[in-house]
């Protein structure tokens, strides 16, 4: 389905013919490496240069003889050259030019995802100066704790996927190696300087050391990174879903005209795009665990970790990209009922103030523990009146915790009637939010 999906500019970079174009790129950079350390004439180079092309179909056809994929590769290869083919290749063997070429298909697509979550990033610090004084109430447990701000929730996805653009840049670095060391990385048939001129003519590092392969830890790194990043969004996916629950009805996803929710029912209103996300991420996260096993092989090198490449790089990348830009729709468009979080705030008869109270007694002298049971036992009063059905709020428009609390004597005798209305302030809690953002976005 992602494939289906999936943006051009992602897709492209994992195509088939992708891949022969990055391979070819190594072998042409070894061209001019070794031209410049004097073993390929200028006239044979310049030939290869200029001439050296490769044929799908041709590839397909020699593989079917060959089953070898980079021999059919380079023999296609050679059929568009003449003598100077000889060069072809020269003092390499299969991996330098497949671990090579892939460090640069991971290189380039690395950077559409580091673009991918600075967009999410950019959505999300939009949405979150926009309801940053948005009141709602926060939950642990999923159930009600104190009063929080929208704001606060984006802020918090925004920092989150902040780590991520950092480890992003570092895995970056980690992958962009390349190696040009031979069969067993000992250089026996080639010097060190073939490899560096190679990687500086691609834009790479070359590996400090290496055998027969580029070491997969690079490469674990990679989907490790991804995995996170696929947990965070999830993390804002399923929130997303939690607030659009029908009893909840805090925000939703954008529900464009003409849109169905259900083939039975018409009314339904579903959160199929973060329900998605959700399935996506649990996708890229079952790639760590291949990608992990790929580190281990057998001394030089084996190829099982082959197969497994050729599914989770493309696999890989295309989905995290879809996903992300999934997601920056969805924060984009975020229908958002600021209404109905102050609602919801106000279900529970202002017990959302109860550790204000608390923490007012203990200043005044009372027991952390006698002052938890003067709160606590109001509190209980009011859960139960709610169970009953009874409003929160009473005909005196006080909700129904205040009422309790101006009843009680043993709070009264410590803390006077119209001061314990003062700690109904939502104002309380949210005036420390501009010093949070300006410590999340640095302003």
């Amino acid at each position: 389905m992602v494939e289906r999906y999936a943006r051009k500019e992602m897709s492209e970079k994992w195509s088939l013919e992708a891949k022969y174009r990055a391979w070819l790129e190594v072998e042409l950079a070894a061209v001019k490496a070794w031209e410049k350390l004097g073993l390929i004439p200028a006239e044979d180079a310049k030939k290869i240069l200029k001439n050296a092309k490769f044929d799908l179909k041709r590839i397909e056809e020699i593989e079917k003889e060959t089953k070898h994929d980079v021999i059919a590769f380079l023999t296609s290869v050679a059929e568009s050259l003449g003598e100077e083919s000889r060069w072809l290749h020269y003092a390499m063997t299969s991996s330098d030019t497949i671990d090579t070429a892939n460090a640069l298909m991971m290189r380039d697509s690395l950077k559409l995802i580091i673009e991918d979550v600075k967009k999410v990033m950019e959505s999300l610090k939009k949405r979150a100066y926009e309801h940053q004084y948005t009141l709602m109430v926060g939950r642990s447990h999923g159930i009600h704790g104190e009063p929080i701000t929208f704001g606060l929730v984006l802020a918090l996805w925004y920092d989150e996927f902040n780590r991520h653009l950092k480890n992003l840049y570092e895995t970056l670095e980690v992958i962009s190696v390349g190696k040009v060391s031979g069969a067993m990385g000992n250089f026996a048939h080639a010097p060190m300087e073939l490899e560096e001129y190679v990687c500086q003519e691609l834009g790479l590092k070359p590996a400090p050391i290496s055998n027969q392969i580029i070491q997969r830890d690079r490469y674990a790194r990679l989907f490790t990174t991804f995995a996170l990043i696929a947990s965070t969004i999830e993390k804002v996916a399923t929130n997303i879903r939690h607030f659009q629950r029908t009893e909840v009805y805090e925000a939703e996803e954008f529900f464009s005209k003409g849109q169905k929710g259900s083939s039975a029912m018409p009314h339904k209103r579903n959160p199929i795009l973060t329900e998605n996300l959700t399935g996506l991420a649990r996708e890229i996260r079952s790639m760590v665990m291949p990608a992990l096993e790929n580190v281990a092989l057998w001394h030089e090198r084996d190829i099982s970790h082959s197969s497994v490449e050729r599914f989770i790089l493309p696999d890989g990348f295309i989905t995290l990209d879809f996903a992300l830009n999934r997601l920056n729709g969805v924060i984009s468009n975020l229908v958002v009922y600021p209404e109905n979080m102050k609602k919801n705030l106000n279900l529970t008869g202002g017990l959302v103030f109860s550790q204000r109270v608390l923490l007012e007694l203990t200043k005044r002298g009372v027991s952390r523990e006698d002052a938890y049971k003067i709160v606590q036992r109001n509190a209980m009063k009011v859960w139960e009146r709610i169970q009953q059905g009874d409003k929160p709020i009473n005909s005196k428009g006080e909700s129904l915790f205040l009422e309790y609390l101006l009843k009680d004597k043993e709070l009264t005798q410590k803390i006077d009637k119209e001061e314990i209305k003062k700690f109904f302030d939502y104002s309380y809690y949210t005036k420390n939010v501009d010093k949070i953002f300006a410590r999340v976005f640095k302003e």
